[in-house]
């Protein structure tokens, strides 16, 4: 299934995505997609979609997941992404946070922060948990994924890697964290390990990846982050990028005022984000 959450930043209501495509409205059937609601998300496969109400009008999407606990990213997990940035291949994942007031929606602006010369694209696969999670093993970890999702891990490479101190502050900006538009449980993606990756910026193909080349996949990842803090239901664990951000090029390309971003993965849907000038 495909659920998704809709209307004003702060406001947003509970729907899934119907056979067609269609959004439907799920909050009759439940607050918020959030804490427990997620560790049951099978549960709805017994409802008629049918008869659930049809949002016709044009509407804003939120974060696929509310009650973010923790924002969890994964730094260097495509070794093409770590040869391009400079940076020996990681032994163990690289762990780093994306504070969670910088979760939006998926359309929403990415607002550039005063003082930002050097913002940039990541196009990610999120996976957020269902179930708590705590020194769970490899082969049990996937037990505890309410389903995948897509992120930008929108960075300002100046703040991250130029100023003293750790990432998360070239991180965690305000809109830095695109999150959705859809959870999509993982009976609907047949092997996670090997989904395309795409991102645009102003229609030019920027990134061009897939999964299959990811350093550690999500059971690994879940397995090894659980060793260290309990994993809560609607934490997100954003897990790497591929080659192709802007950080990469030569020249370097950075975002500016008015620039577009679209990504997207195999059977997770697609992001358009506008970059405006933060005041």
């Amino acid at each position: 299934m495909k659920f998704t959450r809709f209307g004003p930043k702060g406001a947003e209501k509970p729907g899934l995505i119907d056979a067609k495509g269609r959004l439907r409205d799920l909050s009759d059937h439940l607050d918020d997609l959030s804490g427990d609601v997620l560790t049951r998300l099978s549960e709805f496969n017994r409802l008629d979609i049918e008869t659930l109400p049809l949002i016709t009008e044009e509407v804003r999407l939120g974060p696929c997941v509310g009650g973010t606990g923790k924002f969890i990213c994964i730094g260097l997990n495509f070794a093409d992404h770590a040869e391009e940035s400079g940076m020996e291949l990681p032994k163990e994942p690289v762990i780093f946070a994306k504070y969670t007031s910088a979760i939006c929606g998926p359309n929403d602006p990415i607002l550039i922060p005063r003082g930002a010369e050097k913002v940039d694209w990541e196009v990610e696969l999120g996976l957020v948990i269902g179930k708590p999670a705590k020194y769970v093993s490899e082969d049990k970890a996937l037990e505890h994924l309410a389903g995948y999702c897509l992120v930008n891990d929108v960075s300002e490479r100046g703040f991250q890697l130029e100023r003293a101190g750790q990432w998360s502050k070239g991180k965690s900006s305000d809109n830095f964290g695109p999150v959705g538009p859809w959870l999509v449980t993982p009976d609907e993606i047949k092997d996670p390990d090997d989904l395309a990756m795409w991102c645009d910026v102003n229609g030019e193909r920027m990134q061009d990846g897939t999964t299959a080349t990811m350093i550690f996949k999500p059971a690994y990842l879940i397995s090894y982050l659980s060793q260290f803090f309990t994993l809560h239901p609607g934490d997100i664990i954003s897990t790497g990028t591929p080659a192709g951000v802007g950080m990469g090029k030569s020249p370097q390309q950075y975002l500016k005022d008015g620039d577009v971003v679209e990504l997207g993965i195999e059977g997770l849907g697609t992001q358009r984000q506008v970059c405006v000038a933060d005041e």
